[in-house]
């Protein structure tokens, strides 16, 4: 399984059984994703953690352009139906879908959620998705929770995508805490540098995770890295 950066929260996972999924849409208004183009990507199923604009500004693009299924919580699906957006399947935390690629189950993220029309966008959230070719966990923007304890009671990840850029969502200490209650050493950094508030010194991010023993990695966008480094 591979993925693919595209820049802040925004990825795609190729699955070993060919389907694509793209989390958190966040390309054409990203300085930093000027060299990606949205006609180039594709995506069976498009994930939406929350409705915060730096994770949906080109959910409905995407969605219009591809056909794909649409995860997100019932908020986020109103909002989308209003937008001519009815491939959608709603969700919320502690739901589990079995999709044909493998199972999508909805956990807990400590944020906030709302839409840019300034509607309620429901309950932020993070997804475990396990396939044949490997599970992994995205937290979507979060604070470091104890509810991350609970993930590994269940599964056993090959990959944690974990934000790191602080001031909105954990930093790189409570990171480096998430990983151990996630029991995953295999960490792939998303949502840092995009703006000011979130730069991060990525020597120093990377040299916490490795005194704990665990790897960090920060993909340059457009890059695509193996999900197991």
């Amino acid at each position: 399984m591979n993925l693919t950066y595209y820049g802040h929260s925004c990825f795609a996972i190729e699955c070993t059984s060919g389907e694509q999924l793209l989390f958190d849409p966040f390309i054409t208004p990203n300085p930093l994703a000027a060299g990606i183009e949205l006609a180039t990507i594709h995506a069976d199923c498009i994930l939406l953690s929350h409705g915060h604009a730096d994770h949906i500004a080109d959910a409905v693009a995407l969605a219009q352009q591809t056909g794909a299924l649409v995860i997100c919580s019932w908020e986020i699906s109103e909002w989308l139906a209003k937008q001519g957006v009815t491939n959608v399947r709603p969700m919320n935390t502690g739901g589990t879908w079995r999709a044909p690629f493998g199972t999508v189950h909805c956990v807990v993220a400590q944020h906030s959620s709302g839409l840019p029309d300034g509607s309620y966008g429901g309950n932020p959230m993070g997804f475990v998705v396990a396939t044949a070719g490997g599970t992994f966990y995205y937290a979507g923007d979060t604070a470091l929770t104890l509810d991350m304890q609970l993930i590994p009671r269940r599964y056993t990840l090959d990959a944690a995508i974990l934000p790191i850029g602080d001031n909105f969502t954990m930093g790189i200490q409570d990171a480096v805490v998430a990983a151990e209650f996630l029991q995953c050493s295999n960490i792939i950094g998303v949502h840092f540098d995009t703006f000011d508030l979130i730069r991060v010194d990525h020597d120093e991010a990377i040299a916490a995770f490795a005194e704990r023993g665990y790897t960090l990695r920060l993909p340059s966008v457009g890059a695509t890295i193996p999900l197991r480094p």
